[in-house]
């Protein structure tokens, strides 16, 4: 088994709002077999997620596959309402970045 930083097999990892209340993380990849690789391998679940970004597994509303965009989706609660004093990131376009150095455990080929 090899453990890979998402950042060296994925082509886009970015974020977004996705309303007042969510936000929304996108992984993308070049190839059919990156894509699959990465989402067999299992690290993205609830659990490994909400340690990842330091917030309650409750938080992580979903992670799922889209097979067809090579891509993988997950969407968060925001910890602060959009607008809100206190709230950093208005359009959640700066919350993807412990993505990039989630480890990645990919079976040997």
């Amino acid at each position: 088994m090899t453990t890979t930083p998402l950042s060296k097999i994925a082509t886009v990892i970015r974020s977004k709002n996705a309303g007042p209340f969510l936000l929304t993380f996108d992984v993308m990849f070049d190839s059919r077999q990156d894509f699959e690789r990465v989402w067999q391998a299992g690290d993205f679940t609830k659990e490994k997620i909400s340690e990842l970004f330091g917030v309650e597994q409750r938080m992580v509303t979903s992670i799922f596959a889209v097979p067809r965009g090579w891509a993988i989706k997950l969407t968060l609660r925001r910890p602060t309402v959009q607008g809100l004093i206190g709230e950093s990131d208005m359009y959640g376009c700066q919350q993807h970045a412990p993505l990039l150095d989630f480890e990645i455990h990919l079976k040997d080929a």
